[in-house]
């Protein structure tokens, strides 16, 4: 066990992450990296601000690292002994479009260069404000960019950021007869999708492309009704499924509108691996696996059917210990070039590696109901979803707030079509506190 704060080795699922922001690097106009926005009441002092980014920058040198590979090729993140001097914030008062169409600019915006992972947007509005926090996701997984911002805010009100952590990582090149049976367990669970063709949307042609938003965000007594209403239907902490189950029923809709082929929906779901006993090991990096719903086309209408057959697989696969096996076996791809691991990631389902994507991110790391003194009114998700699928979906809670995110890749949905799937999702979640 290597224990350092110059050098830590990248586990299977970062180096997922990297492929995946280099396929996303020559697909689309960025790599593989989010957003979260944080509107406020106010306007917080914009040079107090300015000057407690260069102190995070400053204590975290690992915000600068970079990807290299040691001798034996296990790749990790070379940290430099201190970070170069930059400015993080760019202040931008908001023009005809709001805060929506801003934002959807600095979500696809790619950072100027390879070892630099983090910006910060003010946008202003007369005495009003939001921040957003754009992030590299080969740095920071969703739960750790909010951890990240909560230390921040908490530093702004007078707590000292702690020490830069001392990380303890390891090349991980042993116990291969572990590693080659989890590779087993998720070969066959590959194996299994592939045996039926999952409905997937077309990619557009060209590349270059920018992502596309649409947000759904619940009033206080309308996620209050969904909690309750996903209990009731699903079960005590099943609003998961719940949700899940909603977005299959509304982009079902909009491949019955296409036609579209396929006699399943496949779906990718994020599920954390944190332990919870460091923080600041688990603030940096990726701490996720995933787990694979098959959802057969023909319960695509039927919502209990659809949250059955979704708390069924999620029980197998959860028994099974899939998620632990994808992340082992994902150790295994580490020493393939990453070229070579996209087109392997690629070519089982033949391109159809998901029909969309889903993260339910639950409540939010970020606990303060203020910013800088500033109430905070909502706290919100802009991903950039791998290609393919392209189209993926998002949900966070704030303060008692559900909010849901579509994002997908320009051209891949007519505005009459991407607002199918939003009026279909908003009917059931807007509508619950009736």
């Amino acid at each position: 066990m290597l224990h350092s704060r110059r050098k830590r080795y990248l586990s299977g699922s970062d180096w997922v992450i990297n492929t995946l922001d280099q396929l996303m690097k020559r697909a689309t106009c960025a790599g593989n990296m989010s957003q979260i926005v944080l509107p406020l009441a106010g306007r917080p002092d914009e040079e107090r601000l300015r000057a407690a980014l260069a102190r995070l920058r400053e204590r975290y040198p690992v915000l600068c690292g970079t990807v290299a590979r040691d001798w034996k090729l296990a790749p990790y993140w070379k940290i430099p002994s201190r970070a170069r001097p930059r400015d993080l914030l760019q202040i931008t008062p908001l023009g005809a479009g709001g805060l929506a169409e801003a934002c959807a600019q600095t979500a696809n915006r790619p950072f100027p260069a390879d070892a630099e992972h983090l910006a910060f947007h003010l946008f202003t509005a007369g005495d009003r404000s939001a921040l957003a926090l754009a992030f590299d996701h080969r740095l920071l997984d969703a739960r750790g960019a909010e951890a990240l911002l909560d230390l921040l805010s908490r530093s702004l009100d007078g707590e000292p950021l702690p020490e830069a952590p001392l990380f303890a990582s390891s090349a991980e090149l042993t116990r291969w007869g572990e590693k080659f049976r989890a590779g087993r367990n998720v070969n066959r669970r590959i194996i299994a999708l592939a045996g039926n063709a999952p409905r997937a949307l077309p990619l557009p042609a060209g590349t270059g492309r920018a992502y596309r938003y649409r947000l759904i965000s619940c009033t206080p007594a309308e996620s209050a009704a969904v909690t309750e209403r996903a209990y009731r239907e699903a079960g005590y902490l099943m609003e998961s499924p719940f949700l899940l189950a909603v977005v299959t029923r509304s982009m079902h809709a909009l491949h019955l509108a296409r036609g579209t082929a396929g006699s399943s929906y496949l779906v990718p779901v994020t599920v954390d691996l944190r332990p919870g006993r460091e923080p600041l090991q688990e603030l940096f990096f990726n701490h996720v696996s995933y787990l694979f719903y098959q959802l057969p086309a023909a319960l695509g209408a039927d919502l209990p059917g659809l949250i059955d057959a979704i708390k069924i697989q999620m029980y197998e696969q959860i028994k099974s210990g899939f998620p632990a096996d994808l992340a082992r076996a994902s150790l295994l791809m580490r020493i393939a070039p990453l070229p070579a691991l996209g087109r392997l990631l690629y070519l089982p389902l033949e391109g159809k590696m998901a029909s969309f994507a889903f993260a339910h991110l639950g409540r939010s790391g970020y606990r303060a109901a203020t910013f800088m003194g500033t109430p905070a009114e909502n706290l919100f998700h802009m991903p950039r979803v791998p290609v393919p699928p392209g189209i993926g979906f998002f949900c966070n809670s704030f303060n008692g707030r559900l909010n849901l995110t579509m994002a997908y890749l320009d051209g891949l949905l007519s505005e009459a079509e991407a607002d199918l799937v939003e009026h279909g999702i908003g009917a059931e979640l807007t509508g619950g506190a009736a």
